[in-house]
């Protein structure tokens, strides 16, 4: 028997292969390292192709596998800083306590929130508390043979009322995964598939619907080749006719280039193109 994923987690590989690695839109920079007692330090950096704006962040972690204790501090180019501890498998067998804080010292603004993750087989469920907006956030999944059934409701303690609901089921096997997900209070709709068809090839689709809005569909569907063990291209389209277009190339170990690019195929003869880079460093 397995744990099943996480409530947001069900879709995700559809998720991923339609969103992941299309740098769009600006250059991105991430460097990591590890230090030879684990500390990890990373830093993030991107410029928007737009309007030029350079946002960034730096960030440390160190971990003690021991206690299951976990620290991890960032810094960002807005003056957010931000913490998290994370304690797991110590207080009980399959429990992960986390603690998020973030301040923003100029207009002494703050936010924290903890997080209760319970795992077991056949069962996942995480409970979240914004401290200071007082909303519980709780979502459980339950999984059987790869069938997965979740749900997640938002509770406001304040006002006594429920922000919202979602429900999810889902189907994972080793070549593919199905997953239908009604979100925003079962407002929004969509359906997604993964097929790992072989080695080299991978598709991937999802359909969505928004009850409060049109009666139109969005559709997408998209695919990931590798060419080889250093090298993989992704493509993906809509119905509203943009087209995504990505190539990863790892040039040595450590190091990695993502370019991507979003044309609207609507709108050829029209600024409405995007490009993009990203370089990954890591030890």
């Amino acid at each position: 028997m397995s744990v099943p994923v996480a409530f947001n987690d069900i879709g995700k590989s559809a998720k991923d292969l339609l969103t992941k690695d299309y740098p769009v839109g600006g250059v991105k920079l991430e460097v990591k390292t590890t230090a030879p007692n684990g500390v990890t330090f990373k830093v993030n950096g991107q410029r928007d192709n737009k309007t030029g704006i350079i946002v960034g962040d730096i960030e440390t972690k160190y971990a003690d596998r021991k206690s299951g204790l976990t620290f991890t501090e960032a810094w960002t180019t807005s003056n957010h800083l931000n913490g998290k501890v994370e304690l797991e498998n110590n207080l009980a067998k399959g429990l992960k306590l986390e603690l998020l804080t973030s301040l923003l010292p100029s207009v002494n603004e703050k936010a924290a929130k903890i997080n209760a993750t319970y795992k077991k087989p056949n069962f996942h469920t995480v409970a979240t508390l914004d401290v200071f907006k007082t909303n519980f956030n709780v979502n459980t999944v339950f999984g059987q043979q790869g069938f997965l059934t979740g749900a997640e409701v938002a509770y406001n303690v304040l006002d006594g009322k429920v922000g919202r609901y979602n429900f999810a089921v889902g189907y994972t096997a080793p070549e593919y995964g199905v997953a239908v997900q009604a979100t925003n209070s079962l407002s929004n709709y969509s359906a997604s598939y993964y097929h790992r068809v072989n080695s080299d090839l991978e598709a991937s689709g999802k359909a969505s619907w928004d009850a409060k809005g049109s009666n139109a569909v969005a559709l997408e569907v998209g695919a990931k080749l590798k060419l080889d063990e250093s090298a993989f291209v992704k493509a993906k389209i809509s119905n509203s006719g943009v087209l995504g277009l990505a190539y990863t190339q790892s040039l040595r170990p450590g190091v990695k280039v993502n370019l991507g690019a979003s044309v609207d195929t609507t709108r050829f003869n029209e600024n409405a193109h995007k490009l993009g880079i990203a370089f990954t460093l890591e030890n």
